[in-house]
């Protein structure tokens, strides 16, 4: 008898970014911080900083993994689980430099 196995599911993330105005991220785990300025996501593939004015989310469904962010977007960048741990200061050290 063949023994099933269990298959890791993919990690998959995607995101849109609509005229620097609108961005929509798949692959949401958690919203560790927010205000106007800065988004801080746990996301399946790392922790993703959303950087710009005026940020508002708009959804969020952890459920579904989504989220739903307005305002001028800057910039997107991720942060490596364990790269964030290993260098020196740690994640929040680093983005507060």
């Amino acid at each position: 008898m063949i023994e099933d196995k269990k298959i890791p599911k993919p990690k998959v993330q995607n995101i849109i970014l609509e005229n620097r105005e609108k961005l929509n991220v798949s692959g949401v785990i958690d919203v560790e911080s927010f205000n106007d300025e800065c988004v801080i996501v746990d996301t399946e593939l790392g922790v993703l900083i959303i950087k710009g004015v005026d940020l508002h989310i708009n959804k969020l469904n952890i459920d579904s993994s989504e989220l739903g962010i307005e305002g001028e977007i800057i910039s997107c960048e991720y942060s490596d689980r364990e790269g964030s741990r290993n260098k020196g200061g740690g994640f929040f050290a680093r983005m507060f430099k």
